[in-house]
């Protein structure tokens, strides 16, 4: 894991709606509409391709031995993901999980991300909240 913080991986998908308070996320490929709150103003046009990074806050985080990657539900605001780790950051405590896009979550404060590892599957709840920040 990293011991310093960067930016997250990149998620791609659709903007297929967009006000102040939140857009929706369709991924490509998917069946998946991810309902997030804009971190800023959303520059992107409606029904084009957008980048950004997707920031979700986890409940307690469990390692798992079977199953794959998927966001619950596929309409709406996440509230359960289950994916691959990929990266995190040892000092923002955070992980990043591979679902159906790359999603940064920041971890509670009695989990503590270098007690992970990358290539790990977890599933975790997540908290109401979840942001999307545009790529410039």
């Amino acid at each position: 894991m990293s011991e310093t913080a960067t930016a997250g991986p990149i998620a791609t998908g659709v903007l297929a709606e967009k006000t102040p308070e939140k857009l929706v996320l369709a991924v490509p490929g998917t069946d998946y509409r991810l309902k997030l709150i804009p971190t800023g103003q959303i520059q992107g046009p409606l029904n084009e391709r957008i980048q950004g990074t997707i920031r979700a806050n986890a409940q307690r985080v469990d390692v798992i031995s079977a199953g794959g990657r998927f966001i619950e539900p596929i309409f709406g605001r996440p509230r359960r993901i289950q994916g691959r780790i990929i990266g995190g950051d040892v000092k923002a405590n955070t992980l990043t999980v591979l679902a159906a896009v790359p999603i940064t979550v920041t971890l509670m404060p009695h989990q503590q991300a270098g007690t992970f590892a990358i290539g790990q599957m977890v599933s975790f709840d997540v908290e109401p909240g979840a942001t999307f920040e545009e790529s410039a």
